[in-house]
C-alpha cells in the first residue's frame, strides 16, 4: 500500500512533498477512530522492548533522527507511528530560511537523498513554545546548531542560548557540529574546538538541578584517527554518548546517473548508500571505547535486518530518516517484531 503512495507523491517536488505529508497526516489523525487504528497498525507495544540508556526509559528503541520534524510541529502526530523517541531541530537561535531551492532532491535508484537544507527553521524559542505541556510518553530529544551568520569562534554562545531555551521541555541534547550544509560548521569537529564547545555546554549542564543527556552527532567522513579523537573528547567531557551517522559528502559507488548526481551539486547524502559506513563507525566507537559510552546508530536503515545490523554493530539505541521516507511506517513496527524475535533488547 505505501509503495502506491510514495509511487505519486515521488512525482512532486520533495520539500513540497514533505508540507504536504505532514498536513495529510494531521489530517488523517483527526478522524474519529484513526488514532487507534494507526497504533494497531503500526505500534508495538511491548515491555521487553523497553531500555533505558543514559537514564532515560524508552518504551521501544527506534526514532526518528533530526531534520523530519525541524520545528516541533509534527511529533504528537509522529508518535502514532510507532516510535520510541523523537528528535526535533536541528534548531537555531534565531529563525534562518536556510539555502536556496531547490535543496532537497531525492536518489530513487538508490533509496537514497541529498540535502542542502542549511539548518532551515523557525528558531529555537517557536520550538520550545510547541515542545510546552508535551505528554510525559514522548520522549523528545533536541537537535541544537548554530545559525549560519554565526562565526565559528563565537559558536558556543548559540548552542548555549538553544540549550537554555530547550532545557525544560526535551528529554536529551544533541550538539550538531556534522552538517555539511551550514559553511565551516565542520571544522567545529576537530578536536580542540569541539573539546572546548562540549566542556562549555557540560559545565552549564551541571548547574542545573538536573542533568540532561548531551550526546554529539558526527559525520560518516571521519578517519579512523578522528574517531580516537571522538571517543577521547566524550571520556574527556563526559557528554552521555554519540550519534552515528550525520549524512555524508561521499558521493562513492551510487547507482544513480553520475551526470545527475553532478548536476545536484553540494549536499549531505543519506539513505542506503550510507548504510555501511555507518555500521562501521558505529562498530569502531563501540570497540574501541570497549563500549564505554551509548550510541545511537542512523543511517541507511531501510529493513528490519538493517537495524538489527546497527544493534550487533554497538548501537544501543537506533534512528531512521530516509528510510521511513522511503519504506513507510510499517518500517518501525518491522524492526521492533525483529528485535522481539531476535531478542536484540
Amino acid at each position: 500500500m505505501y509503495s502506491i503512495i510514495r509511487y505519486f507523491l515521488f512525482l512532486f517536488d520533495p520539500e513540497k512533498v514533505h508540507y504536504f505529508t505532514a498536513k495529510a497526516i494531521r489530517n488523517t489523525l483527526k478522524i474519529p477512530g484513526m488514532k487507534s487504528l494507526w497504533r494497531k497498525m503500526f505500534c508495538v507495544d511491548d515491555k521487553r522492548l523497553e531500555k533505558e540508556v543514559f537514564g532515560i526509559k524508552f518504551k521501544n528503541p527506534v526514532g526518528l533522527g533530526a531534520g523530519f520534524d525541524k520545528d516541533a510541529k509534527m511529533f504528537k502526530d509522529l508518535d502514532y507511528c510507532g516510535f520510541g523517541f523523537i528528535e526535533i531541530g536541528t534548531v537555531t537561535p534565531v529563525g534562518q530560511p536556510g539555502n536556496d531551492k531547490p535543496r532537497l532532491f531525492r536518489l530513487p535508484e538508490d533509496k537514497a537523498i541529498i540535502n542542502r537544507m542549511g539548518f532551515n527553521n523557525e528558531g529555537v524559542v517557536a520550538a520550545a513554545e510547541r515542545l510546552r505541556g508535551k505528554s510525559d510518553q514522548i520522549i523528545i530529544g533536541g537537535n541544537i546548531g548554530k545559525n549560519k551568520v554565526t562565526a565559528n569562534e563565537d559558536a558556543l554562545s548559540d548552542y548555549l542560548i538553544c540549550f537554555e531555551a530547550l532545557y525544560e521541555v526535551v528529554d536529551y541534547f544533541v550538539v550538531n557540529v556534522s552538517s555539511p550544509n551550514t559553511p565551516n560548521l565542520r571544522a567545529l569537529q576537530e578536536k580542540e574546538p569541539l573539546m572546548d564547545l562540549l566542556s562549555a555546554l557540560m559545565k552549564e549542564n551541571d548547574l542545573k538541578p538536573k542533568q540532561k543527556p548531551i550526546l554529539l552527532k558526527i559525520a560518516p567522513d571521519l578517519t579512523n584517527e578522528q574517531l580516537d579523537d571522538i571517543i577521547e573528547i566524550v571520556q574527556t567531557t563526559k557528554i552521555h554518548g554519540v550519534i552515528a551517522t550525520n549524512t555524508t559528502i561521499s558521493r562513492e559507488n551510487l547507482k544513480t546517473d553520475a551526470s545527475k548526481v553532478e548536476q545536484i551539486g553540494m549536499g549531505g547524502l543519506s539513505g542506503l548508500p550510507v548504510r555501511e559506513r555507518s555500521t562501521e563507525v558505529i562498530r569502531y566507537l563501540s570497540q574501541k571505547s570497549n563500549k564505554a559510552f551509548p550510541i545511537i546508530g542512523i543511517g541507511g536503515i531501510h529493513s528490519a535486518q538493517d537495524a538489527l545490523d546497527k544493534l550487533d554493530a554497538g548501537a544501543d539505541l537506533i534512528q531512521l530518516y530516509t528510510g521511513f521516507i522511503y519504506e513507510g511506517p510499517k518500517l518501525i513496527q518491522e524492526i521492533n517484531k525483529a528485535i522481539l524475535k531476535k531478542n536484540k533488547i
